[in-house]
Parts: C-alpha cells; sequence; structure tokens
C-alpha cells in the first residue's frame, strides 16, 4: 500500500528568498565538497604512499577503507551533539577536525600515523554528510528547499573530481602529502563562513530561544511568510510535550515509517553500488580491455558527468518530487547494470566492449547523480521531527556509511568470485528492489513545509 500523501493543492508561487538563504546554503556546502575531496583524493595518493610506506596489500586496504569506519562514527556522535549544542557549533567543529585531520595526513611519518590521520578525517567527513543537508534544511524555504539541500550533493561530486584534478597536479612528482594537505584549505573556508551564519530558527525555537527565532526567521524570509511559518513552527513544537528526546523515540509507531524511509533509501542508494564504481572506475575499464590511460581518462569524465547532472537533478526535485525522481533513477540503473553484465559476458573481449561499458557506466552515474545521489541527502533531511531530527539524521547516515562500507569492502570479491558481469547483474537486482521500494514506502514531501510533513506523519498513525 502506499504511503505517500495525497497532493495537496499546488502552493501559489513562492515570494522570492533573501540572499541570506543563498548564503547559508553555500558556506554550508563547503562541508560536502570536503567530503568528496576527502573521500576521493584517496585514489590518486594511494600510488605513491605505497613507494613511500611499501604498503601490503592488506595495509593498503586499511589506509583506503579507515575513512569510512571513521565516517560512521563521526555519522553515529554528531547528531546527538548538534541536537544539544546546535548545528552551526556542530559544524564549526566538524571543520576544525576537517582541519587536523589534512595536516596529520600531510605530515604523516608511517603507514600506521596515515591510518589514524584518515580516521580522524572520517569522523568530519560523516559528520558533514549530517550535519550539513540538516543545517540547510532547517533553513530554507518549502518552494526550493530540495534543491538547497541537493547543493550539498552537488558539492561531494565537485570535491570528488578536484580531487581527481589535484591528484593529476601533483601526480608528476608523487606529492601525496600536498593532495591532502590542500584540503586544509575548503576547511578553512567553511569553518570561517559558518562564524557569520545565524543558527537555523528551529533549532533556536526548540530551545526556547523564541526571540532569536524570530529574529532569524526574519532575516531568511519576507516578513509575511516569516510570520506565518513562525506560528507553524510554534505550533508544531507545543504539539510534541514531551521535554527530552532519547534514541527509543526513533521507534515510536508515528516516527517509525519515518525512519523506515530516510533509512531505507540511504542503503539502497550504497547497496545500488555507486561508490565502488566510483573508487574503482579505472579497474572496471582496464578489466574490459581499455588501456590505463585510456581507464584514466574515462575515470575523469564519470567524474564530470557526475557533477553535470547533479546540477540537472538539483533543477528537478522540487519540480518533480522525490519520489518520481528516485523511482525513475532506480529503473534506469537497473536496466544499465543489466545491459552492463550481458555486454561484460565472456571470457574475451574486444575494445568495443570496453566503450560499450563506458558508455554504460555514464548513463548508470548520470541516472543516480540526476535522481538518488539528491534525493537519499534530500529526504531523510525533510522528513523526520524536529524534536529527534539529529539523532535521525545520524541513525540514517551511519545506516548509509555502514552500506558504503560493506559494498567497497565486497566489491572486488564479488567480482573475482561471481565474474564481471553476475557482480552488476546483483546490482541490477538491487536497483529493481530500490525501486519497489520507492513505490510502496517513500512518501511525497515536495512543496511542503517541515511542519506539515511532521503534522502529516502524525495524522497518519491515527
Amino acid at each position: 500500500m502506499r504511503t505517500e500523501p495525497r497532493d495537496p493543492t499546488p502552493p501559489a508561487p513562492a515570494p522570492k528568498s533573501p540572499k541570506l538563504v543563498y548564503a547559508v546554503s553555500a558556506i554550508a556546502a563547503v562541508g560536502g565538497f570536503l567530503f568528496g575531496y576527502d573521500t576521493g583524493v584517496i585514489s590518486g595518493a594511494l600510488l605513491f604512499i605505497n613507494d613511500d610506506f611499501s604498503l601490503t596489500p592488506f595495509t593498503e586496504g586499511v589506509v583506503v577503507s579507515s575513512i569510512l569506519v571513521g565516517a560512521i562514527i563521526g555519522a553515529v556522535g554528531c547528531g546527538p551533539l548538534s541536537d544539544r549544542f546546535g548545528r552551526k557549533n556542530t559544524i564549526i567543529t566538524a571543520a576544525a577536525v576537517f582541519t587536523i585531520g589534512a595536516l596529520l595526513a600531510a605530515f604523516a611519518p608511517t603507514a600506521e600515523f596515515l591510518v589514524v590521520a584518515r580516521l580522524v578525517l572520517g569522523v568530519a567527513v560523516g559528520a558533514a554528510s549530517v550535519l550539513v543537508p540538516l543545517f540547510i534544511a532547517e533553513a530554507a524555504p518549502p518552494a526550493i528547499r530540495g534543491r538547497l539541500v541537493s547543493a550539498n550533493q552537488l558539492l561531494i561530486t565537485i570535491g570528488i573530481l578536484a580531487a581527481y584534478l589535484t591528484n593529476a597536479l601533483f601526480a608528476h612528482d608523487g606529492g601525496w602529502r600536498w593532495m591532502f594537505g590542500l584540503g586544509v584549505i575548503p576547511a578553512i573556508v567553511l569553518g570561517v563562513g559558518m562564524l557569520f551564519l545565524p543558527e537555523t530558527p528551529r533549532w533556536l525555537f526548540e530551545k526556547g530561544r523564541t526571540d532569536e527565532a524570530r529574529t532569524v526567521l526574519g532575516r531568511l524570509r519576507d516578513p509575511q511568510t516569516a510570520q506565518s511559518e513562525y506560528q507553524e513552527i510554534h505550533r508544531s513544537i507545543h504539539e510534541d510535550v514531551q521535554p527530552k528526546s532519547t534514541l527509543r523515540d526513533l521507534t515510536t509507531p508515528w516516527v517509525r515509517p519515518a525512519l523506515i524511509a530516510g533509512i531505507g533509501v540511504s542503503v539502497f542508494g550504497q547497496a545500488s553500488g555507486i561508490n565502488s564504481v566510483i573508487y574503482y572506475a579505472p579497474t572496471i575499464f582496464n578489466s574490459t580491455g581499455l588501456g590505463a590511460s585510456t581507464a584514466i581518462l574515462g575515470t575523469v569524465g564519470i567524474g564530470a558527468v557526475n557533477v553535470i547532472m547533479t546540477i540537472v537533478g538539483m533543477s528537478l526535485v522540487d519540480r518533480i518530487g522525490r519520489r518520481v525522481l528516485l523511482m525513475t533513477g532506480f529503473a534506469v540503473m537497473s536496466i544499465t547494470l543489466l545491459v552492463l553484465g550481458f555486454v561484460l559476458h565472456g571470457e574475451s573481449l574486444d575494445l568495443s566492449a570496453g566503450w560499450i561499458a563506458m558508455v554504460c557506466l555514464a548513463i548508470y552515474i548520470a541516472a543516480f547523480g540526476a535522481s538518488v545521489g539528491i534525493v537519499v541527502f534530500v529526504l531523510p533531511s525533510e522528513v523526520y521531527p524536529q524534536r529527534i531530527r539529529g539523532s535521525a539524521m545520524s541513525a540514517t547516515l551511519m545506516c548509509n556509511w555502514g552500506m558504503n562500507f560493506v559494498v567497497s569492502l565486497t566489491f572486488l570479491s564479488l567480482f573475482d568470485a561471481l565474474g564481471k558481469s553476475w557482480t552488476f547483474w546483483l546490482y541490477a537486482l538491487i536497483c529493481a528492489l530500490g525501486w519497489l521500494f520507492a513505490v510502496k514506502l517513500v512518501p511525497e514531501t515536495k512543496g511542503r513545509s517541515l511542519e506539515e510533513i511532521e503534522s502529516w506523519s502524525r495524522a497518519r498513525a491515527t
């Protein structure tokens, strides 16, 4: 049975939002850039780290995956901290951790020290994955909230592309320390920029700082919208009379469907194999018969496609809605992976198969970038109630990073055990299940305020 709400009467055209809304989104989304940069930079740096530290295959895997372990820790811890100390202060702390992690990695004297540095960076990456969409969602007006929250995903893809280009820039002299060290610059930009931004009005209201909340809302909205939204937040906060949130609140009957939708979207997004394709794209291309230089060039092209199609997705998410975008993306991804499996079937592959495989992967990445990659951050930031939004986002992104770790760890093993075709057919099946999940369990949140979504969730449970 479908769980999405009935489409409301189409809202009137939204008043023009003050420039501060866009400044808030742009500065906070630098956290997304750092997310992408620090996860993507290892792909090129690893080639030269081996020369200095003589890594074994095991220690090489530990260096790569340690950031994912840190990300799980960061995602779990930052939500409750942001509920207590504020979204703004927690993001500033994450920026400081980004800076420390980049410096530790750049000056790492041993492989073990580098693993610790990557773990520290992972904590910041996990925190950013929770806090940036949360901060933007609570500051953005409903009419453009999807577009502004998806700026985080756009900056993630740009960060990955910037990491690839930085790797190429320093590849001539093996400057892996510079590759890591340059991450300090956007970290400082994020930390300093956040100092000049206000706390979100919803968090201020939740903490009883109503005068500050009203002032901030007045800076983020036109006067008429600010007044109506203030009253809506006031009503929503006072409907929830419990003084303190606990993890047990995540399983209350009226919250559970939102938690299933938010976590499910994140898990299926990762289980589709997207990060394995990003991390191992050169390996995949090389296995199809393409030369090493062509494989690396194809990887840069994949990164560019991801950026371009994320921009396309940003223009669509507030027009056609989250649910339709998610269904379309999973369907195209499933079909593309199915075709890719047939292309790669067989013992020997000619050059044409390699180029067809590159096209299939480009379409797969394009479909993800324009749909699933957008919705996995937008939807969870919207569907959870105000009082537990931080903790719920932590739980969601913990599952996201956990699945990322599992998929990345098993991809090459599946490649060897099942073969190329069956591996991609398995991911095609997962995408098909993701489509079914979107049809049955994902609600539509387009055009609704966070308080309207919360009220609908409460009403549905009664």
